[in-house]
């Protein structure tokens, strides 16, 4: 066991917010804020995490629970608990070969991990570090061309399920990056790096790792016909020339013959259309709060949602996940399994695949304390009856 993986073992590491307090250690705020920031005012951050404070547990007690079952079926998978890693772009930023780390610890643990079309790593890598099941989230940065050629390597490398993203229009305005200087130093250019240097260099042991996986990284999965790997820069610009519409779901199912999941769905309207357009899953997200500050929380929007489809498709969740407490309530309002972004980026940004599993284990072991407070024998066998939910949750 190295430094690394030492400094997130009990009781250094209780819970995620310990992982995100030493992610903020480890790295250039950069960096940091980058995992931890929000758009605008970060409202829509804030209440991702506080609206499973409005729903309360209601346990069944006198009960023994001496074995808790916490395997779920996610689209035909069968998975060690319900819990699936999102994408995250970037991570050899937060660690080296960081998108291979997180994938090899969702693997060891039975878990889904999400590879970010934004990564620094290949995905025929990343599915080979996992050896467990892996979805690609796909954006069209570099085109539909560039998108078909994703596609087809996702397919031939393994990858069982598509994730198309279509809450990013444009980027959020993220002011932490503003302020950090985040383009200037993508830039490449000393003059407008110099101001914003000094939060890279009073991080030497990031610095050196850094420039020992190869310094700045390239988009190796957004593959631009005849120029190569894109170059790691700003996105905003090129967010802004992919939007995904509906209309790009025909040929994105024509060139993609396994599961797709959609993710972004905020109102019961968009969830029908994922219905209607024949996507197999949607995830209800708000992009973690990154991009339009003021909508509501994802576990509010969740009953709506899973009322309007039924069980026509699997309802996934993400935003707001920090505790094992917070998959028992969104299980119990309809979820299938949550998908989680920060707690795991810390947990990488701390120490690397060793925080990524202390992040697993620790929401694992909190899934399993809950169920035996809630006297509850199996994740199959939450509903509502064990939440209290506020009742203006529920249009009537």
């Amino acid at each position: 066991m190295n430094r690394l993986s030492r400094s997130v073992r009990a009781p250094r590491v209780l819970n995620i917010e310990d992982l995100r307090r030493r992610a903020k250690r480890r790295l250039p705020r950069v960096v940091f804020d980058y995992i931890d920031g929000g758009a605008e005012d970060e409202s829509t951050l804030r209440t991702n995490c506080r609206a499973f404070e409005a729903v309360t547990l209601r346990p069944r007690c006198a009960v023994a629970t001496p074995v808790c079952d916490l395997r779920a079926t996610v689209l035909g998978t069968s998975v060690s608990l319900p819990l699936i890693l999102a994408p995250v772009g970037s991570c050899r930023l937060m660690f080296p070969r960081g998108e291979e780390a997180a994938a090899r610890a969702a693997g060891e643990a039975g878990i889904i991990c999400t590879l970010s079309t934004l990564s620094g790593c290949r995905l025929e890598d990343v599915a080979a570090a996992s050896g467990g099941p892996v979805w690609y989230q796909l954006y069209l940065i570099g085109g539909r061309d560039c998108a078909l050629g994703g596609i087809d390597r996702a397919r031939k490398a393994g990858f069982s399920a598509l994730v198309v993203t279509i809450d990013t229009p444009v980027a959020g305005f993220r002011e932490r990056d503003l302020r950090n200087g985040a383009k200037e130093l993508l830039s490449g250019k000393l003059g407008p790096m110099l101001p914003f240097a000094s939060q890279l260099l009073v991080r030497p042991r990031w610095l050196g790792a850094l420039l020992a996986d190869g310094g700045l990284m390239k988009f190796e999965n957004v593959v631009i016909p005849g120029k190569g790997p894109m170059l790691y820069a700003d996105v905003t610009a090129a967010l802004e020339q992919s939007v995904v519409t509906w209309d790009d779901m025909k040929w994105i199912r024509q060139a993609w013959n396994g599961p797709i999941v959609i993710k972004g769905i905020h109102t019961p309207e968009d969830a029908k259309r994922a219905v209607d357009m024949g996507a197999d899953a949607l995830v209800v997200s708000n992009h973690g709060g990154r991009q339009l500050d003021g909508v509501a929380p994802t576990l509010r929007v969740l009953p709506e949602v899973v009322a309007a489809v039924g069980d026509r498709i699997e309802v996934l969740l993400d935003g707001g996940i920090r505790r094992g407490s917070d998959i028992v309530k969104a299980l119990c309002l309809g979820a299938r399994a949550v998908m989680v972004g920060r707690a795991y980026a810390y947990g990488l940004g701390a120490a690397g695949g060793a925080g990524v599993a202390r992040a697993i284990e620790i929401l694992h072991a909190d899934l399993i304390r809950t169920l035996k407070l809630l006297g509850c024998p199996s994740l199959g066998e939450l509903d509502r009856s064990y939440v209290d939910v506020p009742a203006d949750w529920f249009r009537k």
